[in-house]
Formats: structure tokens, C-alpha cells, sequence
């Protein structure tokens, strides 16, 4: 009898545990790369969400600070958001391959957050800001030598619900 209530418990724990491990933590939904006519958004909105979402900005290896030559990239960000209060924004950091998964982790975080407080000293509200970090797990192009690396050392911004 005591067999069959270990094997239970024992069950029971295994089910839990694949439940949990199978629940991943729900990202904020993002308005995607898809709009465009029937999505209901303005002309001015989509114009607003392309200059959010299309231009990515890129860093030099084992660095995270802001290149000049993206600044003013942020800046036109900057300048849609004050003008979109409504518009609330996922910063994703990334990272090319190289370096160990929590090396590249942090990295990526240092990257979002460099342009979450360029954005905020712009002059952006930080209730219309996130970021997360998704280290060297989502490259933009495929490969190993510098031209992909290069490509894949970067910050992603996303229009979020």
C-alpha cells in the first residue's frame, strides 16, 4: 500500500513539474512587423511604428555603448515616442555567438538598457519601456565570421501592447 502512494506522490510531483517547466513566462505581445492595411492603425501610426521597429541599432564586440552614428537613430525614436504617448516599446538586446550563455546574457542586457537610458535622457517616459535580453539565442543571419557576428550584435525595438 505504501508503494502505491509513493508512486502517486511520485506521479503526481512528475506531473506538476512538467506543467510548470512547459508554462513559459508569456513575453509582452508585440504588434509585429505585419501591420499595414486592415490592421486598424492610422497612416500616422504606421508611419510612427516603422520608425520604431525597422531601424536596429548594432554595437563593436564586447562593447555596449551607443555608437554615434546611432544616436540620431535614437533620436528620431525618441522624438515619436514623446509625440506617441500611447506607444510602449520592447528593447531587445542581442549578441553574435561567441562567449558563454551568461556571459552573452548580461551583454545583451547591457545593450537594451544603453538604449533604454539614451531614450530616457531624451526625454522618453520609462512607463513606455522594456527590455529584456535574449543574449546570443536569436541571431539575425547565420554563421561564424565577422560579417554575421557583426549583424547579430545588436538592439531590436518592438512595438508592445
Amino acid at each position: 500500500m505504501k508503494m502505491f502512494k509513493r508512486i502517486g506522490f511520485m506521479m503526481a510531483l512528475a506531473l506538476v513539474l512538467a506543467v510548470s517547466v512547459g508554462c513559459a513566462k508569456k513575453q509582452p505581445g508585440t504588434v509585429g512587423e505585419g501591420y499595414g492595411e486592415g490592421d486598424g492603425l492610422t497612416p500616422e501610426m504606421r508611419q510612427a511604428y516603422s520608425v520604431i521597429q525597422d531601424q536596429k541599432i548594432y554595437f563593436d564586440f564586447d562593447r555596449f555603448d551607443i555608437r554615434s552614428e546611432y544616436q540620431n537613430v535614437l533620436r528620431e525614436k525618441a522624438d515619436v515616442l514623446k509625440r506617441y504617448p500611447q506607444i510602449n516599446v520592447l528593447i531587445e538586446g542581442h549578441c553574435d555567438e561567441r562567449g558563454t550563455e551568461e556571459y552573452n546574457m548580461a551583454l545583451g542586457e547591457r545593450r537594451a538598457r544603453a538604449a533604454y537610458e539614451y531614450l530616457l535622457k531624451l526625454g522618453v517616459s520609462p512607463n513606455q519601456l522594456q527590455m529584456i535580453s535574449y543574449g546570443k539565442d536569436r541571431p539575425a543571419v547565420a554563421g561564424n565570421d565577422e560579417a554575421a557576428w557583426a549583424q547579430n550584435r545588436r538592439d531590436e525595438f518592438k512595438v508592445i501592447r
